[in-house]
């Protein structure tokens, strides 16, 4: 199993037109994190894109070629790229760019976003919000198959026997497909024999087994080979030395995410005793070393997953050496005992 690092880079917002202090200090941060994840033996990071103040990263694949300068062997992915307000080809040509950057390393995570400021901010109508993903998603896998491709949609200009470069230097850049949930996008996953990856940040993990389930049916009914089908599975996460520790370096950074969020979406605000039930019995994964290795093990039992994503909530607001300390326990005591977990389940 790949086992990798996800962020947001969470910022302070600067609130000014140049001179932005704590966006120049979060995306050092982030370069920090990144390379300890690459010296601790991690092998994927991942960077949401956002187009919000509270969010530093709108362009995941320039802050992911500057890590790539600085980093041997890690993976470095989106998390997502906001394939529905973005040109695919942009797109492909700028993840092609980090690939040659990196000596191969760049992936491409497609979603539609958990936030829906760059649909106005591009010209989008948020009216054709699945219609785009779909039609920008089809041109997307076009354009990594062949170097020339000829294509007509309905929201983008027509290409007629045009190239697309740089090329990459992998024979093709993985592309993953990033769902929350709905049925009708893990079937496309499956049809398409794409990867998928699956954030679960609320309900009970066991809720997500049919869902797993229609994906791999979709594939193999597709007439794809399952057991080659990768999956990722992403729940936010913390770790320290202690339980008691990491719960109260994690509460304070989330609680307040998750209320502002929530009080966008019109969701009830939630305490401590919420987040202590949804570590101990939902995704949240939150506590000591061995705590975190007990419920990636128990993911693997009801998913079999070929990756798991921690996304780290807090960015700014949890002292940076703090979040360092978690990039290093998860890669020198977590990853080591789930590779030999898995290396054990493993058929001879």
């Amino acid at each position: 199993m790949e086992l990798g690092i996800s962020s947001f880079g969470e910022v302070n917002p600067d609130h000014v037109s140049g001179g932005a202090k704590n966006a120049h200090l979060r995306v050092q941060q982030l370069l920090e994190e990144i390379k300890l994840a690459d010296e601790v033996g991690l092998d994927v990071f991942a960077l949401g894109e956002h187009h919000r103040p509270d969010y530093v990263v709108s362009a995941p694949e320039i802050i992911l070629s500057a890590a790539a300068a600085t980093t041997k062997n890690i993976k470095l992915s989106s998390a997502v790229t906001v394939l529905s307000s973005a040109d695919p080809v942009r797109v492909f040509q700028n993840f092609s760019s980090l690939d040659l950057v990196s000596n191969g390393r760049a992936e491409i995570m497609a979603g539609r976003g958990s936030f829906i400021e760059s649909f106005p901010l591009f010209g989008y109508d948020l009216n054709d919000y699945d219609a785009l993903f779909s039609e920008k998603l089809e041109l997307l896998l076009k354009l990594n198959e062949s170097e020339k491709i000829n294509w007509q949609g309905h929201f983008r200009p027509s290409i007629d026997n045009r190239g697309v470069y740089p090329r990459p230097l992998q024979e093709k850049l993985p592309i993953w497909l990033a769902v929350g949930g709905t049925p009708a996008s893990a079937a496309r996953a499956g049809a398409l024999n794409i990867p998928m990856t699956v954030a679960i940040i609320g309900g009970t993990p066991e809720r997500f087994v049919p869902f797993i389930q229609l994906f791999r049916q979709s594939a193999e009914k597709a007439g794809h080979d399952v057991s080659k089908l990768p999956l990722a599975i992403n729940s936010h996460f913390y770790t320290s030395d202690t339980y008691e520790k990491a719960m109260d370096e994690f509460f304070p950074p989330y609680e307040l995410t998750m209320n502002r969020v929530g009080k966008e979406r019109g969701w009830s605000p939630i305490g401590r005793d919420y987040v202590e039930f949804m570590q101990k019995s939902g995704p949240l994964m939150v506590g000591s070393p061995q705590q975190i290795i007990d419920k990636i093990m128990y993911f693997y039992e009801l998913f079999q997953q070929t990756r798991y994503l921690a996304q780290l909530v807090g960015g700014h607001m949890i002292p940076h050496t703090k979040v360092l300390r978690a990039i290093e326990l998860f890669g020198t005591e977590v990853a080591p005992v789930v590779r030999k977990e898995i290396a054990k389940k493993q058929p001879v």
